[in-house]
């Protein structure tokens, strides 16, 4: 690879690395590899078409996985024809290898493009690699063509994709009218080609640079009837037309939500841009070596994201949400993307200081010494290589959070491998890998807890009636009346509440309830865990039993057709899987979670036992009656992303559906048709028509 053999190449790696380094075979490997992988700086890297080339990428990751086995069955043997059929790399060195190469695979979404690829094998075949390769190859070449051939006249703008206008058409809908045409994406708009009787075609234009685009799943059909669930709607400013676009495929694949994840992948990165990197006009642009270009590197990141997801999408091989595999749209809804953008943004516009710079735009014609620190650096962000981010770009609010704090503060440049450019280190991480790690661990909590709560939806309005009986207090009509007064919908009224409110405060009237109800409740969670982790409570403690309803028959299956009654399933859904999360959390469903909450309580009681009541609930009363002021608004919508952050790693309750009993047959005959009339589960029409297929 480097050509040099292999005594060579150890020799040379022993001679930079200490003893402890050297004795981990996986060290060498990845020297050898990204020692050859760390000269070339291209887009998609040249050697990809030569299936050699292939073949050592595939066993480099082989031997990665398995660096210590005998030499008859190590990864010499994979070169062979019959062996490539039967090897299998598995995720670890997918994720570490696979990123090395250009245009392959970014760090961010690796493990996710791991997944599209091993399917149920559990790991990547060389056939499936090899095949990835090639698609890769040919949505590129197929670019440059279209791009040459149709497209020239898109002058600043990369094609990235076409749906075709004769076997799959694009519908626009327009008044609860149809026309297909042909839709063209780059890397700045979209373009539509109406299919018309005159020779000249109309091709109309909608920009996805700007600050209010948007793209959202929608229903389309006759009469407005959202018939169809094969729609996207795309919108570029609050001025400018809708575009509802609906992806006819009739094989059934997810054509529509691949290009969900196109488009939504174009407006995340000029939303990326906006907010992470330097503005066009900064003159501070200058000062940092390479920084001019990071626009196009965020640019040529997205359109590989695309043009993977391309690859999966004719390999048949995609995940059940495509936009979990481009990068800037993942990032936007996966938990610690904020920091993972920080870092990529240090990526792509950092570099070396070429003269020092302040804040105050003031600077000294003189050069920096090595890793370009500059006098106020404590202020900027570093890299490993010394790549500097300028403090006065970092504009997004996220930089200030609690999260980038400690991120930052625990990965200072310090190298402890060997550092040959600035994405591949061998022996340790980059900084961006760091992240995606910490950004994967994260995500896979919010999917276990995504799991019980999709266990916890029930079909069926019935069943989920009964749920909500058995959660729910009586209680939503207080609540209500509450949030009138909170809200000041009626001033009087709440001058008169508050009135009220605070005379039986400082009547001292109350003020040993509060504290002995959550201490109450902080010590029956303790004991509850207590029990729970001696085994004495029993398995089924803690878990909800509803009775399953009697089965249905084809008449009431018509009839829960109504949208109305998948309206209200949907609402009773939602509201379980809240009260669910609640009930686990007191009955020790989740141990770390309970505990926390019950060191929050104690601690909350003993504040309440040494300040006056008074004056805490008067704070109270204070804070929930200014929440929705002008002057609190901001500073309680962070709180509460916060607080939402930490609900979602809850997961619900377990529900068990018992087999319906036959007792109720003895009913009377009134409570018999009033059964009935409950048991009707819900029929979405047109729901199996997900016109989805590659593009």
């Amino acid at each position: 690879m480097n050509g040099m053999t292999g005594q060579q190449m150890q020799q040379i790696f022993k001679a930079l690395v200490t003893e402890s380094m050297h004795g981990d075979a996986r060290n060498l490997v990845e020297y050898c590899c990204f020692r050859f992988l760390s000269r070339d700086n291209s887009e998609v890297h040249p050697c990809l078409k030569e299936l050699a080339f292939q073949r050592l990428i595939f066993v480099t990751m082989l031997a990665w996985q398995s660096p210590y086995e005998e030499e008859n069955d190590s990864y010499y043997e994979p070169l062979k024809r019959i062996s490539f059929k039967t090897k299998l790399v598995y995720e670890e060195a997918f994720v570490r290898i696979a990123p090395a190469v250009s245009g392959l695979a970014d760090r961010v979404t690796a493990h996710n493009l791991f997944k599209a690829l091993a399917g149920d094998e559990g790991g990547v075949s060389f056939k499936t690699w090899s095949t990835y390769i090639s698609e890769v190859l040919k949505v590129h070449e197929d670019r440059k063509v279209n791009q040459a051939q149709e497209f020239s006249h898109l002058s600043g703008e990369n094609l990235l994709c076409i749906a075709p206008s004769r076997k799959r058409p694009v519908l626009k809908w327009t008044n609860n009218m149809a026309w297909p045409g042909k839709l063209t994406l780059t890397d700045k708009a979209l373009y539509f080609e109406a299919i018309g009787l005159k020779e000249k075609k109309e091709v109309r234009r909608l920009d996805l640079t700007g600050r209010a685009s948007r793209v959202e799943k929608v229903k389309v059909g006759p009469l407005g009837s959202g018939l169809f669930d094969s729609a996207v709607s795309v919108t570029s400013s609050d001025k400018s037309e809708t575009w509802v676009l609906e992806f006819v495929d009739l094989a059934g694949e997810m054509r529509r939500d691949v290009w969900f994840a196109f488009i939504s992948e174009v407006i995340a990165l000029y939303k990326f841009m906006r907010e992470y990197g330097p503005e066009r006009s900064d003159p501070s642009v200058e000062y940092v070596y390479g920084a001019s270009k990071g626009n196009e590197r965020a640019i040529t990141s997205a359109v590989n994201s695309i043009t993977r997801l391309q690859a999966l999408q004719f390999m048949r091989k995609l995940l059940d949400d495509p936009a979990k595999l481009v990068q800037f749209s993942y990032l936007q809804n996966a938990p610690y993307g904020d920091i993972v953008c920080q870092t990529l943004a240090l990526n792509y516009w950092g570099g070396q200081l070429v003269t020092k710079y302040s804040d105050s735009g003031t600077r000294a014609m003189q050069k920096v010494k090595p890793y370009g620190i500059s006098t106020d650096s404590s202020l900027h962000v570093v890299d490993l290589d010394g790549s500097v981010f300028l403090r006065k770009w970092m504009r997004s609010p996220s930089w200030a959070t609690s999260a980038s704090l400690a991120f930052w503060k625990s990965s200072l440049p310090v190298r402890k491998g060997v550092l040959l450019s600035k994405n591949l280190v061998v022996s340790d991480q980059t900084l961006v890998e760091r992240a995606a790690r910490i950004c994967k661990q994260k995500y896979q909590v919010v999917e276990k807890t995504q799991a019980t709560i999709d266990a916890a939806m029930i079909k069926g309005i019935p069943s989920n009636i009964d749920l909500f009986k058995e959660l729910m207090l009586p209680l939503s009509i207080i609540a209500q009346n509450f949030e009138k007064l909170r809200h000041w919908e009626d001033p009087p009224l709440t001058v008169t509440f508050l009135v009220l409110a605070y005379t039986l405060i400082f009547r001292n009237m109350l003020s040993y309830i509060f504290p002995a109800t959550l201490m109450a409740m902080g010590a029956s969670m303790l004991l509850l865990k207590g029990l729970r982790e001696q085994g004495r409570l029993g398995r089924s403690f803690g878990k909800v039993t509803i009775r399953d309803q009697p089965p249905s028959n084809t008449i009431q299956q018509i009839l829960a057709v109504k949208q109305a009654m998948l309206d209200v399933e949907s609402f009773l859904q939602k509201i379980n899987v809240a009260l669910l999360k609640v009930r686990n959390i007191l009955v020790s469903g989740q141990p770390q979670v309970t505990t926390e909450v019950a060191v929050v309580l104690l601690s909350a009681a003993t504040a309440l036992l040494l300040i006056p009541f008074k004056y805490i609930l008067s704070f109270v009363l204070f804070d929930l009656f200014t929440r929705e002021l002008e002057f609190r608004r901001a500073m309680v919508k962070r709180f509460m992303a916060l607080l939402k952050e930490r609900w979602d790693t809850v997961p619900a309750a377990p529900v068990v559906v018992l087999p319906h009993d036959n007792e109720q047959a003895k009913s009377p005959p009134t409570q018999k048709k009033e059964l009935k009339d409950k048991s009707k589960p819900e029929t979405s029409p047109g729901s199996n028509l997900n016109n989805i297929h590659k593009n």
